[in-house]
């Protein structure tokens, strides 16, 4: 029995360790971390919590049509020399009353300030909608160049690694050729040295991509990211088709499509909001008002008066007779005219039109970035294609003088340094082709990104 239940508990381990370390091993996608981040970003928490505030504003301002219904009441003692509500005489003794009462206030007019104001309430949960959209839309971005930094640097760090081997070898070889007496011993020293020189290169890259997975790691709000890593796959990009369009067609979408526009339109309609609000004050409100009151009293009552003035005092009426003997309605309509008001409609009415101009001006210089920013994206786009077919070209032509270095220096016709030269410029060759394609690509997404195309295709 004490063996089976040690096999179980071995069982169970080994079971947790691998799910352990499947958890660890697990490599995340472009596509799960713009997930992951959409949904863990504290930015966009803050945003969604914006979009709940814009809501209870417009439970607010629908709470302003409704009328205002509250009831009170009250109890008190009156100790001592008190005028007696009920015999009108003042007695020192102790009595007490009761009351109660309803009242209720609805607004009849005011200006339309109460349409306007929960019109501007729908238009602010509308732009905090736009601006939930935005911080989504710039997270996504941000997350796509940090997983293509990763990427960046993962191929690099091959490159120094198949660059280090490639010279270990070279060493060995350049060994049996001083041993052959082909080459001085003064060039296996700098063999020596560029062996050493890429070993701490490959040091570099591997700093660069802890750092890099780092900050991935940050921006997704992990906690725990000493396994964090990414899959490797080809995020080359198929085609350049967004390169077709002109930048004036892209900049003419971006202004039906980009929600930065949509922000700015909203807050110009919400300043223009804000003007209507500000000038009802200067119009009359109206408003309706009911109330409903009554009392009781625990003292003698008066019920009727001796010849000699002297009033008949008898036993107080039971409570709730005398709530109905007592009761009394009140209503009717109260007209507020404002005629001086120490200047302050005046000037909320001025301040408000100021914050419309505000808004105007915000609203066209965000057209006017948008188009800056849509042109510089397509110029750097296309320069960056260009870039990366340029170092392409270029290490083919590295590759092909780097292999006829290696046969003049296999055979004594070149010394060390030379070689070493050109070995360290196919390297670089090799880390330019790998940077303008990690460039290139997220330029194409970030032009494709104003022309309304999702950062990851699902």
């Amino acid at each position: 029995m004490k063996k089976h239940t040690i096999t179980l508990f071995v069982f169970a381990f080994s079971l947790f360790l691998g799910s352990h370390s499947q958890a660890q091993s697990k490599k995340w996608t472009l596509s799960e971390c713009v997930d992951y981040a959409i949904e863990n970003n504290i930015s966009i928490k803050q945003s969604e919590l914006d979009s709940q505030s814009a809501a209870l504003q417009k439970s607010n301002a629908i709470g302003n049509f409704l009328p205002t219904f509250n009831i009170n009441g009250s109890h008190s003692w009156n100790i001592g020399l008190n005028q007696n509500i009920t015999t009108g005489l003042l007695e020192n003794q102790t009595t007490q009353f009761t009351s109660a009462g309803i009242n209720s206030n609805v607004t009849i007019y005011n200006g339309l300030q109460n349409q306007n104001r929960l019109r501007r309430a729908n238009l602010s949960i509308l732009a905090a909608q736009y601006q939930l959209t935005k911080m989504k839309d710039d997270i996504s971005l941000n997350v796509a160049n940090a997983f293509l930094q990763i990427l960046f640097n993962k191929e690099n760090l091959k490159v120094q690694k198949e660059q280090l081997a490639i010279n270990e070898k070279q060493l060995i070889r350049s060994q049996e050729l001083v041993n052959a007496g082909v080459i001085p011993r003064g060039d296996l020293l700098d063999i020596k040295a560029t062996v050493a020189n890429n070993s701490q290169a490959i040091v570099t890259a591997e700093n660069a991509l802890l750092i890099s997975k780092l900050s991935l790691a940050q921006l997704l709000q992990f906690k725990d990211f000493a396994d964090f890593d990414i899959a490797e796959e080809d995020y080359v990009q198929k085609d350049n088709a967004i390169l077709l369009q002109t930048p004036k067609t892209i900049y003419q979408k971006a202004k039906e499509d980009r929600v930065e526009l949509k922000i700015a339109k909203t807050n110009l309609d919400i300043a223009e909001k804000d003007v209507k609000i500000a000038k009802g004050a200067y119009q009359p409100s109206l408003q309706g008002y009911y109330g409903f009151s009554t009392r009781a009293g625990y003292s003698d009552r008066v019920v009727g008066f001796e010849t000699n003035g002297t009033p008949i005092l008898a036993p107080a009426l039971p409570v709730f007779d005398q709530f109905d003997e007592n009761k009394g309605h009140s209503f009717g309509l109260q007209i507020n005219i404002p005629i001086m008001n120490g200047f302050s409609v005046r000037n909320n009415v001025t301040q408000s039109k100021i914050t419309l101009e505000r808004s105007k001006l915000a609203f066209s210089q965000q057209e006017l970035d948008l188009e800056r920013n849509i042109f510089t994206a397509f110029t750097d786009a296309n320069g960056a294609v260009k870039a990366h077919e340029s170092a392409i070209t270029a290490l083919e032509a590295r590759q092909e003088a780097f292999n006829y270095a290696k046969e003049k220096y296999d055979v004594g016709m070149m010394n060390a340094f030379d070689f070493n030269q050109s070995q360290t410029l196919l390297a670089n060759a090799k880390s330019e082709v790998i940077r303008t394609k990690y460039d290139y690509i997220f330029r194409i997404k970030v032009v494709e990104y104003y022309f309304g195309i999702p950062i990851i295709n699902k």
